[in-house]
């Protein structure tokens, strides 16, 4: 980490904790600044409020006083998700108070080169990709960011020798000024977060900071599926890489099921780990930024293989007595299911679905579902997942909950089915979060698994 002097004696407000506001608190004291914490959780229920109060940083919970800005603050360091309209922020920008969010903090202080990665889809997918990739490659990769992994805490031990490859979103993103990273990635934009930024516009906006201060040393990968990537590439300093599954593109492209980068097959697209038509352009991204680090190809290859997704997005779980498990309880929506859909030949796929009643009828999903082998349905959107089937002429029958969906879906299989758990709905009807719905399906499968060797 470097030791910069620019917040010693500095007045600093961090408004918001979770993990990144900790982290960017314990940072910025460690630096030498006067740092205050103002987060909304009422102190005897905010432990990590209580631990930072511990170390001697004040800390003031509950509510957020308009008044506490009148205290000379030379910046604020904001999480994420406030919105640039809150009260507290709109007073500290009238007052001149610099903004930002706490990947610039780490930006500041790395010694080590950054990839960044953001997108609309697929973020985590693909840095978790390239991370593996790297590090299989001798590179040394840290994962950080949006991905879980507060950029200002893992900078803290981040070395010249290794690379930040971090996940940002346009919430994060809004809050950059010098941030400067080697490589970038915008996987997609598609219209998200509408209410948070106001317009698709904006998000876009948002999310093109990335390359504020890149110069032509620096490379920019986009995806060339998309028009407005090509129409933005014209507005970049960055030196710009493609990929693309729908054409032969300077960069990295499928070709007659290969996936090539600059005229040279790297891996057949049917080797990859985990499937569906997404993960190719994930996969693509991943090998533009191996191959401009100087990864060889076998490496690329092995990762790549092996490669079983992350936790609850399409993760590859194993299989039993020839019937693969696919846990995917993060599609949470239609359009993920399909995409999850997408990389199966439905014939031998059990399709697990069902979760929170927003109201909404699932005839988007209906050509998509067309051919399963079988429906587990479950939650209380069932009886409008129940339609959907009816129309695609898919048998199906009801289960209580994951566990039990696991269960029948498994009795439902042969050897060579997939069991896939991708709901198309939220979790809180019945789980707290999609996690704990994943973590679930998981179990039961780990259950399943042991009773065929008991």
């Amino acid at each position: 980490m470097k030791k910069i002097t620019q917040f010693e004696n500095q007045k600093v407000l961090v408004l918001g904790l979770a993990r990144s506001g900790e982290a960017a608190a314990r940072l910025l004291s460690q630096l030498g600044a006067i740092v205050t914490v103002n987060d909304s959780k009422p102190f005897d229920e905010n432990p990590m409020a209580q631990s930072l109060l511990e170390e001697g940083i004040k800390v003031i919970c509950g509510n957020h006083p308009l008044e506490l800005l009148d205290e000379n603050f030379a910046l604020m360091v904001k999480n994420p998700g406030i919105r640039y309209d809150n009260p507290m922020v709109e007073k500290a920008l009238d007052k001149g108070i610099p903004v930002i969010t706490e990947v610039e903090l780490a930006y500041l202080v790395s010694e080590a080169p950054i990839i960044g990665i953001t997108g609309s889809n697929g973020k985590t997918t693909t840095t978790t990709m390239i991370a593996d990739v790297l590090n299989a490659g001798g590179k040394h990769a840290l994962l950080s960011g949006n991905i879980g992994f507060p950029a200002s805490e893992v900078v803290k031990t981040a070395t010249k020798d290794d690379t930040l490859v971090m996940e940002l979103s346009s919430f994060q993103l809004m809050g950059v000024r010098a941030f400067h990273p080697r490589m970038a990635v915008i996987t997609n934009l598609m219209p998200t977060h509408i209410d948070y930024h106001g317009s698709f516009e904006n998000y876009v906006a948002a999310k093109w900071h990335i390359q504020d201060q890149m110069t032509a040393d620096d490379y920019l990968i986009l995806n060339a599926n998309q028009d407005l990537a090509k129409t933005l590439a014209q507005k970049t300093q960055a030196t710009v890489v493609f990929f693309s599954t729908k054409e032969k593109v300077d960069g990295a492209y499928l070709e007659h099921g290969f996936l090539c980068f600059k005229g040279e097959k790297v891996m057949e697209a049917s080797h990859l780990g985990i499937p569906g038509s997404h993960n190719i352009e994930n996969a693509l991204a991943t090998i533009a930024v191996a191959k401009l680090s100087g990864i060889e190809n076998n490496v690329i290859v092995d990762t790549l293989s092996a490669f079983g997704g992350v936790k609850h997005r399409l993760q590859k779980l194993g299989s039993i007595n020839g019937v693969l498990f696919y846990n995917d309880s993060k599609s949470t929506n239609i359009l993920a299911t399909q995409k999850a859909l997408s990389g199966f030949d439905n014939s031998k796929v059990i399709l697990i679905a069902g979760g929170l009643d927003r109201g909404n009828e699932f005839d988007d999903l209906v050509g998509d579902i067309k051919g399963l082998k079988h429906m587990v349905i479950l939650g209380e959107s069932a009886p409008r997942v129940k339609r959907a089937a009816d129309k695609a002429s898919v048998a199906y029958c009801d289960a209580s909950d994951v566990k039990d969906a696991a269960i029948r879906a498994f009795e439902l299989a042969s050897e060579g089915d997939v069991v896939l758990l991708s709901p198309a709905n939220a979790s809180w009807d019945m789980y707290p979060n999609f996690e704990v719905r994943g973590d679930e399906f998981i179990a039961a499968f780990e259950g399943l698994k042991g009773a065929q060797h008991d």
